[in-house]
């Protein structure tokens, strides 16, 4: 009979959830099983994976074929690792006292990868809901300094001072104007004189003439 370690599949339509188990291939995939090693779910971030390593490890040492996925789970669970500890062991390259204090270490390590790896989900969760939320961020505004009163009466003397001067610069500016547009209209005015009194002394000369030749 050949034993397999696969997946048995479990929860509802869309949210699947799956049990471990040791089989006979020949049994239908949701059918009976010898032994439930464990459970996955895929539906969280990161995947939670429950599982009995030494039953596992055994089952793998009396030669259970595992699927695709479960030879995927052993090795994240660190079962294949054990496998390679233990061949190590007995060929004499390791004892069994180091075998088991590198496997804890692996496993403490990965353990705690999950967990930061978990954390980090949490943050972002809590991130998502709060801007989903619409809570404006806080703004925290910087204590405006008061200045010395001395220091404020120099300010407002000063702008006074600037002020006046601008109103100065702007009356100079327009008698300025205004004198310049005086001297042109009284020039315009002497030439226009100019340009009558040459239009009447012409016919005059001309009558004179005429008397003369007379």
């Amino acid at each position: 009979m050949a034993v397999r370690i696969r997946l048995q599949r479990m929860g509802r339509k869309k949210r699947p959830f799956y049990h471990i188990v040791v089989a006979d291939s020949r049994a239908p995939r949701d059918g009976r099983f010898i032994e439930k090693l464990g459970t996955y779910n895929p539906m969280t971030k990161p995947a939670t994976i429950e599982l009995d390593r030494d039953r596992a490890y055994e089952w793998l040492m009396k030669g259970a074929q595992p699927s695709d996925t479960a030879r995927a789970i052993l090795r994240f669970k660190g079962v294949l690792y054990k496998k390679h500890l233990m061949r190590g062991v007995q060929k004499g390259a390791l004892t069994e006292e180091q075998a088991e204090k590198m496997l804890q270490e692996w496993i403490e390590a990965k353990e705690a990868k999950i967990a930061e790896r978990r954390r980090k989900t949490v943050e972002e969760e809590a991130a998502y809901h709060a801007k989903i939320a619409g809570k404006a961020p806080e703004i925290k505004e910087k204590p405006v300094e008061e200045a010395p009163a001395e220091e404020a009466t120099q300010e407002v003397a000063a702008e006074q001072q600037g002020e006046g001067a601008e109103t100065e610069a702007q009356e100079e500016t327009a008698e300025a104007a205004a004198a310049e547009t005086a001297e042109e209209v009284e020039k315009a005015e002497e030439a226009g004189e100019g340009e009558e009194g040459k239009e009447e002394g012409q016919p005059v000369e001309e009558s004179a003439e005429e008397e003369t030749k007379e």
